[in-house]
Formats: C-alpha cells, structure tokens, sequence
C-alpha cells in the first residue's frame, strides 16, 4: 500500500478551449461517457488508498465546489483551496496549496483522466526527496501532440520539459508525486518570472537542472488530458482507456 495518504487535485481553470460559448459550463463536470469527469479522478485516488483531497478552485469556485461536494467519497476528506489569481498559470494554483498538505503527496490535474494502473504504478514506485512524474513515452498514441508537454529523459532521470521542445522522447502525462521542494522552486521559477506568476513546467524544470526529477514510464497503459472537444471524443472512443471500457 502506498504512504500517501493526501492528493492536490488542480480545477481552477475555467476551460474555455472546451467550453466554447457557454457560460454555464464547468470543465470539471464535463459528461464523460455519461459522467462528470472530475468523478474518474475521485475514483482513481479513491481506489489507491487516499484519504484526503485537496482541490484548488478559482474560477466560479462557489458552484464548483458546491457540485464538487456531491460527488466526494464518504471516506475521502475534502478541503477546498481558493486560489483568487485562477488567470494566471498553473504553478500559482499548485502555490495556493502550500501550508495545506504534507508531502510527500500526490498531485493531479483536474481534467485529465487515467488507466487505473498509472495511478498505482506512480504511488507504489515513487522515490521520496524527487518530483516523481507519470511518463508516456507512446508517442504516437498522443491526441494533441502540439499542445502536449513534452520531456527530454535520460533513463530515469527527467532532464527537460516543455510545450515547444524541439528534442523529446516523453509526454507528461500530469500525474505527479511531490516532494515538499516542488514549492520553493515555483517560488524560484515566480521571482524569475518578475515575482508574480510560472507555470508548473517552470517549477519541474528547475528542479531538473538541479537533478531532482524522475520519471516513471506508464508502458501501456491509457491516460487523455480533456482539454478540446476533439479530445473528449477521442477519449470516450478509446477502448484503450480501461476505465471507460469497463463502463460500455
């Protein structure tokens, strides 16, 4: 069993690259194959043993965590995290939850959705004092490669990240065990940055010239970040994803 008990779940965004023109729409209640698809990620972290959930909220927060709440697990803690600067990137929602949990823990973002061995694979092989990311390195299997973030490995070892890389043998699949370090080095990346925002990636990538970034390859296994609705389609059609096949 893992010794991570608490996760980050990151649903501060407003989704809009999704959502087209409607204004009532939440990214984390999109219908998958039925569903609201904040309900897999509950039951992914539900099943590997996690007990309290963290969610950083900002966009619309007070109906998100209001539907939220319908649909937490009984044995799962909640606490909801609002990060009042949801415009910017997303290392400041990840800093929004410093001081709220302890690490090592796991962190997810909030519009992605994952074979339920990448979760166990990632929590049961993780190595404490390093940022632990769930890689694919399937490349072809990538719905939207061009917006995917890509990572440079060498073995094990992750030794560059980003959207535009040039040279790159990973995807970042968004699933991610933390070390307590993850949150001086977003607050390096934000001093960088001019002192008031940085994405994650800047904080990872950071982390990985110091040599504090490590890979774990998800081999077959299915993930999709839902971010367009051309990925939606494809990840409810995935008969790849098993999730989504034990439900047709």
């Amino acid at each position: 069993m893992s010794a991570i008990s608490e996760a980050v779940i990151l649903i501060a965004g407003q989704g809009s690259r999704l959502r087209g023109a409607d204004k009532n729409f939440l990214k984390p209640f999109v219908p998958v194959l039925g569903r609201p698809l904040l309900s897999y990620i509950l039951e992914a972290i539900s099943c590997a043993g996690i007990s309290t959930a963290h969610f950083v909220v900002g966009y619309e927060s007070e109906r998100v965590i209001a539907e939220a709440k319908q649909l937490i697990p009984p044995h799962i803690t909640a606490s909801f995290i609002v990060n009042r600067d949801w415009q910017k990137q997303n290392g400041i929602s990840l800093l929004a939850a410093a001081g709220h949990v302890s690490a090592p823990f796991l962190l997810t973002m909030g519009d992605h959705v994952f074979d339920d061995t990448i979760v166990d694979s990632l929590l049961n092989n993780f190595e404490p004092g390093l940022l632990n990311i769930a890689i694919d390195r399937k490349l072809d299997s990538i719905v939207d490669l061009d917006d995917a973030m890509k990572l440079q490995t060498r073995g094990n070892k992750v030794t560059g990240i980003g959207k535009n890389l040039r040279s790159y043998d990973a995807i970042d699949t968004g699933l991610f065990v933390c070390s307590p370090e993850i949150f001086a080095y977003l607050e390096q990346a934000k001093s960088i940055n001019g002192g008031s925002d940085c994405s994650l990636a800047n904080g990872v990538e950071l982390m990985a010239v110091d040599g504090k970034v490590r890979g774990i390859d998800i081999g077959s296994a299915r993930w999709h970040d839902i971010d367009t609705p051309r990925v939606l389609k494809h990840a409810e059609q995935d008969t790849g994803w098993r999730v989504l096949r034990s439900l047709n």
